[in-house]
């Protein structure tokens, strides 16, 4: 495991901006793990940021997102999917039928788990995974307690969650219960892996995951068995270490 020292969340961002840009131009038709949230929104304005001033091209790229709520039509301005045409996409110049998120609204939710594990496959797996870390250690939304051999699956969201959430919802009851993730064992098969940790809050969070055993209880700590991830992480995310 890699671990690169930033001294504030620009900082963070603008180096996770970097190596993923670099990937792109060495390997025009990478396969891009995203993620949704306040943590990667700096990276994502890095991208649009060098793509309209770089001319760097999004036209072979695929991407994959880790996860969606279950319940929200893609019009829904909570969806991941609002988010990531809104905050991304339409800024860029990739495909919309190269863009791939859970459908959280289809009819048979069993079988989107299954559709979307073996679009990843089709896909020929991903090329680097961008993740953010929650609180209690989530990754994705995969919660404490979830096997590390887990595809992608539906989840109960644990209560935590749905509070640091709920920043996005007018209320807490109106944040969903339910989601569909990538599940550990999915997200493991990706080639290389970012890890982005911003701010006091996941100070503790990040302490855990580094010195820490490996624990189910603690999904983050799975990606210690990863050969290539590396941790960016600003200094308030750092106060422990």
């Amino acid at each position: 495991m890699k671990l690169i020292r930033t001294e504030n969340y620009a900082e963070m961002s603008l180096e996770a901006g970097k190596i993923i840009v670099d990937k792109i131009r060495t390997n025009p038709s990478l396969t891009l793990g995203l993620a949704t949230g306040s943590t990667p929104k700096g990276v994502y304005d890095y991208l649009i940021q060098d793509h309209e001033e770089n001319g760097t091209t999004y036209k072979q790229v695929k991407s994959v997102n880790l996860d969606e709520y279950i319940g929200l039509s893609v019009e829904d301005p909570n969806s991941y999917h609002y988010f990531m045409n809104q905050t991304l996409f339409k800024h860029l110049d990739i495909n919309d039928n190269q863009t791939h998120i859970p459908n959280g609204a289809a009819s048979d939710l069993e079988q989107e788990c299954l559709r979307y594990e073996q679009l990843i496959k089709e896909l020929g797996g991903i090329d680097l995974q961008l993740l953010g870390i929650g609180q209690n250690g989530h990754i994705g939304f995969n919660e404490p307690g979830t096997p590390f051999t887990s595809t992608t699956h539906i989840v109960t969201l644990a209560q935590n969650t749905r509070e640091a959430n709920s920043r996005f919802f007018n209320s807490l009851d109106e944040v969903p219960t339910h989601a569909i993730t990538m599940g550990i064992a999915s997200i493991l098969k990706s080639n290389e892996i970012l890890l982005l940790v911003s701010g006091e809050r996941k100070a503790e969070a990040l302490y855990k995951f580094v010195n820490r055993e490996i624990s189910e209880e603690f999904p983050a700590s799975a990606l210690k068995y990863h050969s290539n991830v590396t941790v960016i992480a600003d200094r308030d995310a750092l106060k422990y270490i």
